[in-house]
């Protein structure tokens, strides 16, 4: 019996926990500013729920597409998606 070693990954986070991540950071500094600065600044929470629901609904979002592309991030929950992108060349 071989041991089962653990799948070989790189040192990234997969684009989901990327998005997540950059989502809330966005999300808590445009609170910070609306409650300091300027109450338009909620206009940016709307920008990232916008986004967040693109990328459930059309599995993309401008963030995702500038992500895979500048950083060559892969999705954990799209992997089908993205094999069938790389196969047809990127398109």
């Amino acid at each position: 019996m071989t041991p089962t070693t653990p799948r070989a990954t790189s040192s990234s986070w997969p684009l989901e926990r990327v998005l997540f991540a950059m989502a809330g950071s966005v999300t808590l500094l445009s609170a910070v500013l609306a409650a300091t600065v300027s109450k338009w600044f909620l206009l940016l929470t709307a920008f990232v729920g916008i986004n967040q629901w693109l990328y459930v609904s059309v599995r993309a979002c401008p963030v995702s597409l500038v992500l895979k592309r500048t950083c060559g991030l892969r999705s954990s929950l799209y992997p089908a998606a993205t094999a069938t992108r790389s196969t047809l060349g990127g398109r």
